[in-house]
């Protein structure tokens, strides 16, 4: 019997066998997060999804239901046996990311795609625009071996079509999907809520350098004439491979930054484990979520999925996906490692309630369309398509 995150659910399209390969939980990871929150979406919808776990020699806990096996770095014997039973699905998801395969540059995904029989299709975490000759040889090769390619934005499509040897008419773009929640509805009039004092910044994720969190506690030294102050909180623990490389390292310079820069009182640096609705409130008490990342090449955030299917308006550098989603208005981009201009655009969102209102009213329209159960659709649709083209190999 499934567990009840993977009950079927009421509407049942024409039933699939989904194999999904991937990290998966307890692993904390954005990957494991995507996986499981996908699976679970299309097991309402009808559809029985079988995961493969990526298990890089960590991942020590057994395996349960919708976990059907694990594929070990460096064992070939694993991918073989991991092959032979995801060809009994009618297609297979592959969650590519160049960390989480063996082999250099995760060379080991394809003999996996060699080795499976069905209809695969790869979906991209990421697309290096300048990308090292393994990483371009091997994110060349899967797709080349896929059956089908997905992207979750157009800049990551048009990137992947303009930078590599790809097939245009075999990418599809499919969004990263994000938990729905009634409360960016539900608030919508309550002015009380939205601009209770002080405002709330928050920034949330896995901690590690490249974060540019210490970009905001420098913009926040920059606006202490704002009445009354900005409250912000940084949510969530050090990335594992972080913490086990250097510690706590990266938390502890942020703390030091707060407490000379005489924040410390006004910045709360929360480490609390919270569950998918916990933390979806959590995001939605928000005032404006602050996305400071340092990284000019990111063309997926599942953080800034979940900030604006929460309703609310965002802050981010210029990194692609932020370019893309917050184009129509529901947030700010700024250059990135700009302190100052970080302060000027937290500065011009608090300062005028009804351009922070009708921020969060265009984040509010794109949230359906962001839900797990739409993107659960509209991959589901995908692989009926190309199950219906599919040709069974004979044996």
């Amino acid at each position: 019997m499934l567990p009840d995150f993977f009950q079927l659910g009421s509407s049942m399209p024409e039933r699939q066998r989904i194999g999904l390969v991937s990290t998966y939980p307890p692993r904390l990871c954005g990957l494991a997060t995507f996986a499981a929150a996908l699976g679970g979406a299309l097991a309402r919808a009808g559809h029985i999804v079988e995961v493969m776990r990526l298990n890089d020699g960590t991942d020590v806990a057994a395996a349960r239901q919708p976990v059907i096996g694990d594929i070990v770095n460096g064992d070939a014997g694993s991918i073989r046996r991991a092959a032979a039973r995801l060809s009994l699905c009618d297609a297979v998801i592959i969650q590519h990311e160049y960390g989480i395969f063996g082999g250099d540059d995760g060379r080991e995904v394809l003999d996996l795609v060699d080795a499976i029989t069905a209809p695969v299709v790869s979906v991209l975490h990421t697309v290096p625009k300048h990308p090292t000759e393994g990483q371009l040889s091997v994110l060349t090769a899967l797709c080349e071996r896929s059956t089908s390619v997905v992207v979750m934005s157009q800049m990551a499509e048009q990137r992947l079509v303009s930078n590599y040897p790809v097939d245009s008419t075999r990418v599809d773009v499919i969004p990263h999907g994000a938990v729905a929640t009634s409360i960016s509805s539900s608030v919508a009039g309550r002015r009380d809520w939205r601009f209770a004092a002080p405002p709330q910044l928050l920034t949330w994720g896995l901690l590690g350098p490249g974060k540019g969190i210490e970009h905001v506690v420098d913009a926040l030294a920059l606006l202490r004439d704002v009445h009354p102050g900005v409250r912000y909180t940084v949510a969530g623990v050090t990335h594992p491979k972080v913490r086990a490389a250097v510690g706590e390292q990266y938390r502890e310079s942020l703390i030091r930054r707060a407490r000379g820069a005489g924040l410390a009182e006004s910045i709360d640096f929360d480490d609390t484990y919270r569950d998918v609705p916990t933390l979806s409130r959590f995001i939605a008490s928000a005032s404006v979520v602050v996305l400071p990342y340092d990284s000019r090449d990111q063309v997926t955030s599942g953080v800034l999925v979940d900030a604006l299917a929460a309703g609310r308006p965002v802050i981010a550098t210029a990194f692609p996906h932020a370019v893309e989603l917050l184009s129509d208005g529901a947030g700010i981009v700024v250059p990135h490692g700009d302190p100052d201009a970080l302060a000027s655009a937290i500065r011009f969102v608090l300062s005028d309630p009804q351009r922070l209102e009708a921020m969060a009213a265009k984040a509010r329209q794109m949230a359906p369309d962001l839900s797990w159960e739409a993107v659960a659709r509209s991959y589901a649709s995908h692989v009926a398509r190309l199950v219906e083209d599919h040709e069974p190999v004979a044996v």
